[in-house]
């Protein structure tokens, strides 16, 4: 009897694009956020691990 009146038909290439941006943009996003993060905190450990290793003598003032 009635057709349902929310369908209004095919997608334009267009839209179908806009959609999938919409639905996989935001995961996209959160994972280029999440790997430059862990690159960041991975360099922020090695400068970290370097400095630990360095004698107590470069880094203590002259005593005298």
């Amino acid at each position: 009897m009635l057709r349902p009146l929310w369908h209004m038909g095919a997608l334009h290439p267009f839209e179908q694009a806009l959609t999938l941006l919409l639905a996989f943009g935001p995961f996209v996003v959160l994972g280029v956020v999440v790997w430059l993060r862990r690159r960041e905190d991975g360099r922020a450990v090695d400068q970290e691990d370097s400095g630990a290793s360095e004698s107590p003598s470069r880094t203590a003032p002259p005593t005298g």
